[in-house]
């Protein structure tokens, strides 16, 4: 078997650690680039990794990209690599803890997603649930359970502002946000991020696998309740569990 790979700058060094596993299971690996963190255009080295697959020269393609800030970038990233023929996406991340439970340094896979964002409804209505594909959340799953972190699964909420989270009270719409936020964690919501339900959403749209795996920051909910708050700046272990996620999807592919 051989796999073609490919990422842009902010890709490059989850690209390396992807290719270094696959070569230590015997796996053919080329490399398209980039080769550094040079800052470069994700879609020249997704359109190269995409030519080899179609071509033959490769049986898959693995693409690498960071997508910026918030669904609307994300949703422009799954809607161009799809056009390049991409049919599985895995968000490797970080969020921050709304349940109790949750700590820094931990680990979450979402299997779905709170809609508190505009993208997905120029997709979908806002019933439409935003759901991780079944085998993605399985593989992640299991690649964040070898790290021998805290894993979570379950239910994350996505948003489109960063300080609407962290300083609701000095907004308009305050009560609102304070509302909504109590709701989330009288439901268990997980974590709270900013790409996953558009990343669910788009994906299913057009027929893709979607996941997520996220480390976690901290917990503001922890402090705010007088317990202990690690904080954890470090996202190597969410790097090194989607490695192990994608190789397992990998194998499960290549088996049927």
């Amino acid at each position: 078997m051989k796999i073609a790979v490919g990422s842009d700058h902010g890709g490059f060094a989850l690209k390396e650690a992807v290719k270094k596993h696959l070569e230590a299971k015997g796996i053919e690996v080329e490399d398209f680039g980039c080769y550094s963190t040079e800052s470069v255009d994700y879609a020249v080295y997704g359109a190269k990794v995409a030519h080899c697959v179609a071509d033959g020269k490769a049986d898959y393609g693995v693409l690498v990209c960071s997508t910026g800030i918030g669904g609307p970038s994300t949703a422009i990233a799954v809607e161009e690599l799809a056009a390049c023929g991409a049919h599985t996406f895995l968000r490797v991340g970080t969020c921050g803890g709304i349940d109790l439970a949750v700590m820094g340094g931990d680990l979450v896979v979402a299997t779905g997603a709170v809609r508190q964002e505009g993208t997905t409804l120029h997709y979908m209505p806002l019933e439409y649930p935003a759901v991780a594909d079944f085998d993605v959340v399985d593989a992640l799953r299991l690649g964040a359970q070898s790290t021998g972190a805290n894993v979570h699964v379950g239910v994350v909420q996505s948003k489109d502002s960063f300080y609407g989270q962290h300083e609701p009270g000095r907004m308009p719409v305050a009560p609102e946000l304070e509302y909504k936020w109590n709701a989330w964690k009288k439901a268990g919501v997980l974590c709270s991020e900013m790409e996953s339900a558009a990343l669910f959403v788009v994906s299913a749209v057009l027929g893709l696998r979607a996941g997520a795996l996220f480390a976690v920051l901290w917990n503001q909910e922890r402090r705010q309740a007088g317990l202990s708050d690690p904080h954890c700046m470090d996202t190597t272990i969410a790097i090194e569990g989607a490695v192990e996620g994608l190789k397992c999807l990998i194998m499960r592919d290549t088996a049927e």
